[in-house]
């Protein structure tokens, strides 16, 4: 199948996009983003404050090792990570239901520039602190009764949609 082995992995060339979890609370959605962020070769996953942290049993049942390939780094606050990734200059982008947001579809990565998108708790979303850091908001538009998805889905969206753009235009 082609596969890379961990330390093809970590000599790859990644995708310029980090994952910011912002308090995200269960174990399987931090290890889906892992997963996730495997699969397309992303940078970095980010954790911060509650966000639990490899090694951890309940992440690698979803990761399926994937926390062992990804470079991740931990942080007290979305925050703190935030002002880590402007400081560098990533351009930081909230993902969340907010005035101003841009509409997933509309979004258009700029090549060469390199970009983290915050995922927030699964009940509270982002801090309104990190939203008001970030460099702006994206929301993916919803037409049922509901006004959010789980975080990893949410997460998964987000990332094919840098990924597809970033590699096919």
């Amino acid at each position: 199948m082609n596969r890379l082995s961990v330390e093809e992995f970590h000599q790859a060339e990644k995708t310029p996009l980090i994952v910011v979890l912002d308090d995200v609370r269960s174990m399987h959605n931090v290890g889906s983003v892992f997963r996730t962020a495997d699969a397309f070769r992303l940078e970095a996953v980010y954790l911060c404050g509650i966000t639990g942290c490899p090694p951890h049993n309940e992440i690698h049942k979803t990761a399926l090792g994937a926390e062992d390939s990804v470079e991740w780094r931990y942080f007290k606050t979305a925050l703190e990570a935030v002002e880590e990734l402007k400081g560098r200059g990533v351009t930081v982008l909230s993902v969340e239901q907010a005035v101003d947001s841009t509409k997933l579809p509309q979004f258009q990565p700029e090549p060469g520039k390199s970009y983290a998108i915050i995922m927030g708790n699964e009940v509270k979303g982002v801090h309104q602190e990190v939203i008001d850091a970030s460099d702006g908001c994206l929301e993916i538009p919803q037409f049922g009764t509901k006004h959010s998805m789980n975080v990893s889905v949410t997460a998964g969206i987000v990332i094919y949609h840098f990924v597809l753009h970033s590699l096919f235009d």
